[in-house]
């Protein structure tokens, strides 16, 4: 099993696809809890105190690190790979295949982009929540930074320009990932394609009602 996942590329890529699938099964967690936030402060809140520095989330917070580090260390392997495979053809100039969308060809470059922006997201939220109970200091109170954050338009403009990313990212890699794990005849791939595009823009729309009710918001006076 282990020589098939590091030197088959079906293997390769059925490792992408099962981390890729917990991931979005994280995120939509992630943006069902964090929807309440609008609905209920307090009862944000709460769910962040239940979250907190507990084992449990200390444990999840390992285990997703670790999603994401695979992910992203057979993804470039596997852009790598791909890279090499097509030698001289890389240079020739033209259109996407027939059936290839924009994000199929781009991939690596939007999982860049939302890394990037990941990075920023755990400075602005994990590093002053999760992070101080960890060390036995007292965190800060979710809503007040969502709402502290927020009030600057710029982040509110990041912050969606990043979920846009996530959503491109997620059309193609939902479908992507489950095709990889048997879901490809003619029949059902077009329907996952659908679900994957249904899926995907649900969750980005709930990341992005947040920042765009904080501007509208702060707009409205």
């Amino acid at each position: 099993m282990g020589c098939f996942i590091f030197n088959s590329s079906i293997g390769r890529k059925l490792v992408m696809g099962i981390t890729g699938i917990a991931l979005v099964l994280f995120l939509t967690f992630h943006a069902v809890m964090n929807i309440f936030v609008i609905i209920s402060p307090e009862v944000y809140d709460q769910i962040c105190e239940f979250l907190g520095a507990n084992w449990y989330a200390i444990i999840a917070t390992v285990g997703l690190a670790a999603l994401v580090i695979i992910h992203i260390c057979y993804a470039l392997w596997l852009s790598i790979q791909n890279y090499i495979a097509r030698g001289t053809d890389r240079y020739d100039v033209k259109s996407n295949a027939p059936g290839v969308e924009w994000a199929g060809q781009n991939m690596l470059v939007l999982g860049l982009i939302v890394l990037g922006f990941l990075g920023l997201h755990l400075y602005n939220f994990w590093y002053e929540m999760q992070f101080p109970e960890i060390m036995g200091q007292e965190p800060a109170v979710g809503s007040e930074i969502v709402k502290g954050l927020f009030q600057s338009p710029v982040y509110g403009i990041v912050y969606i320009v990043w979920f846009a990313a996530i959503w491109f990212h997620l059309t193609h890699g939902i479908w992507s990932a489950i095709q990889t794990m048997g879901g490809s005849n003619h029949i059902w791939l077009p329907r996952i394609k659908a679900i994957s595009n249904i899926w995907a823009t649900i969750v980005a729309l709930i990341f992005m009602s947040i920042p765009v009710f904080y501007l509208i918001t702060n707009l409205l006076g």
